[in-house]
């Protein structure tokens, strides 16, 4: 393989972050050459042969700093493969309405930027810990329940065919 892999993600809470971390193991124990960090910290991408977006969707948006990373880096973005997660539903996992309105969401947000062409773009279930949140949205969770219906399983086997997509196999 030449160059390595940019596993960069947008977060506010830190579950974005925890995403990544794992889509980054799986690529470094398939003997990928990985550098894991905040995408609003990713200063160049020279010397990446793929990128690995991740971001949460939050009040019917995409996180700032995923939009602004793609604005920045339009023409290196143009000229590797990349492949974009997000964390969208945070509650129920069967809940098909929440889902296809996540998907939505994401799909409107990435509809912005014509000129990018993930190689995939996947939609993970989220998490929600009201005991993190920050004013005001901590007084708009009201009794809310934490949940975390991020499916670990079917991340590493994302993760795990991300080389194949971006031409490393």
């Amino acid at each position: 393989m030449t160059g390595k892999v940019l596993v960069g993600y947008a977060t506010n809470y830190g579950s974005t972050r925890e995403v990544a971390e794992a889509v980054a193991a799986v690529l470094e124990e398939s003997g990928y050459a990985v550098d894991t960090q905040p995408l609003r910290e990713a200063a160049r991408l020279e010397g990446c042969h793929a990128v690995v977006m991740g971001a949460a969707l939050y009040m019917f948006r995409w996180h700032k700093d995923a939009k602004r990373f793609l604005s920045k880096h339009k023409k290196s973005l143009v000229q590797m493969p990349v492949a974009v997660f997000a964390l969208g539903p945070t509650h129920d996992p069967h809940d098909e309405q929440e889902w296809r309105e996540s998907q939505s969401q994401l799909d409107k947000e990435l509809a912005g930027y014509t000129w990018f062409k993930p190689v995939d773009i996947k939609l993970f279930g989220g998490k929600f810990d009201p005991e993190k949140l920050k004013f005001p949205l901590n007084k708009l969770a009201g009794s809310e329940p934490a949940t975390d219906i991020r499916d670990w399983e079917a991340i590493r086997a994302w993760a795990g065919g991300l080389p194949e997509l971006f031409g490393l196999s």
